[in-house]
């Protein structure tokens, strides 16, 4: 009623420049929207009003096709029997599709759903642990915080488990391309040969280490070094507060004392404390795992002890004396262990073929015995007759 209001003869009297005594049209816009609508819904001509532009009538048609095949409702009544077989397959793929996307999304969520349920087992394990052995609660804390942290970084599976069935050239070069960039950082590990980078890159172990951790501590075994992957480490004092130096990514340490060279004034001791800053992730080298790769290369090794002698000079922590003498005792003696290591070996084995050689001797003898006792039952009429028999045969 209000649209109906003839405003627009306000135009006689001040012009019709002001078309603003024309919005009470407006309020019958919603009926307009309603027969738009209804034309679109209800009469065979669902694209009347948009016979000027294609991509909407494709969009409208895909929009009707979509909600066909995802829903069972807002569709046209079919008529003929080639819309009710048209719908009818229409629904019914509707369906299929529907029920494949569903199980799959279901499939995926359970899938995520066991890898978590298996992280979170072990967790519940070590917490039971801790609580059964009274762990106090900042250590139990501290733990359950690093495997929210391996988690979260999504580093919860076990490199090894993973890749236990692949062939060992499938093994080497995935560890190559992962991890040798990295082992190339250290500088004594620089220009030696691949076959030797190749055996180091499959014996790196990846380790992580949580916020306040020590690497290692001043006057501790050198047994490993490490190369830092990601995370900052801090070189500090006895009090374990001042800091002297932070290693970043890509830096290394206790390279030295691995390769046990002759006069370090260290020998194979730790010269400082080393303790992580946040959560850092390294890559640990044992030193049996380097001397075990340096057996097949001799020329690398010695190539190895000469880098590192150069930097001890540089650094003043090499007695020169004792590195111009002969063979270390130390070393004598270790090579004296491992000789006897090996000869304790070869006897158990001597051992184990003297007791098969007596066991296979013991069981000839007693076929021996049994062939004799056979022959001593035959009776010599019996004989005779063998060796007619034979005779006639050769004949």
């Amino acid at each position: 009623m209000i649209s109906m209001i003839p405003t627009d003869l306000l135009f006689l009297q001040y012009g019709f420049n002001n078309p603003e005594f024309r919005f009470n049209r407006l309020c019958k816009i919603q009926r307009l929207f309603e027969f738009f609508e209804r034309t679109e819904t209800r009469t065979s001509f669902p694209n009347v009003f948009q016979n000027g532009r294609l991509a909407r009538k494709y969009i409208y048609s895909l929009y009707w096709s979509t909600l066909t095949l995802t829903t069972i409702g807002e569709t046209p009544a079919p008529v003929r029997d080639v819309e009710y077989l048209f719908v009818i397959g229409d629904f019914l793929t509707g369906v299929l599709i529907f029920a494949s996307i569903v199980g799959n999304v279901g499939a995926m969520i359970s899938n995520m759903n066991a890898s978590r349920a298996e992280f979170q087992a072990k967790i519940d394990s070590i917490k039971q642990y801790m609580q059964f052995r009274k762990v106090s609660k900042d250590l139990e804390a501290r733990v359950i915080k690093w495997f929210d942290y391996l988690w979260t970084e999504k580093k919860t599976c076990d490199e090894k488990e993973v890749l236990k069935s692949l062939p060992d050239k499938l093994k080497a070069e995935i560890a190559i391309n992962v991890h040798l960039d990295t082992l190339k950082k250290v500088r004594i590990f620089q220009d030696c040969e691949a076959g030797l980078l190749i055996e180091l890159v499959l014996k790196l172990q990846p380790q992580v280490f949580s916020p306040g951790d020590y690497i290692c501590k001043k006057g501790d075994i050198g047994r490993e070094m490490y190369i830092i992957k990601e995370g900052k480490l801090a070189v500090v004092a006895d009090d374990g507060v001042t800091q002297f130096v932070v290693l970043s990514d890509g830096a290394y340490f206790g390279e030295i004392s691995i390769l046990g060279i002759k006069g370090s004034k260290a020998g194979n001791r730790r010269t400082a404390n080393i303790r992580s800053v946040g959560y850092s992730d390294l890559f640990a080298l044992s030193k049996d795992d380097l001397m075990e790769a340096l057996t097949e290369y001799p020329d690398a090794k010695k190539a190895l002890e000469e880098k590192g002698k150069a930097i001890l000079m540089k650094d003043n922590l090499i007695d020169e004396a004792v590195a111009n003498e002969g063979a270390d005792p130390k070393d004598l003696d270790e090579k004296i262990v491992k000789l006897q290591g090996k000869l304790n070996v070869m006897q158990t084995k001597f051992a184990q073929l003297m007791a098969e050689f007596t066991s296979t001797q013991a069981r000839l003898k007693q076929r021996v015995t049994q062939m004799e006792e056979k022959v001593k039952s035959i009776k010599p009429e019996d004989l005779s007759e063998v060796v007619a028999d034979k005779d006639k045969k050769v004949q």
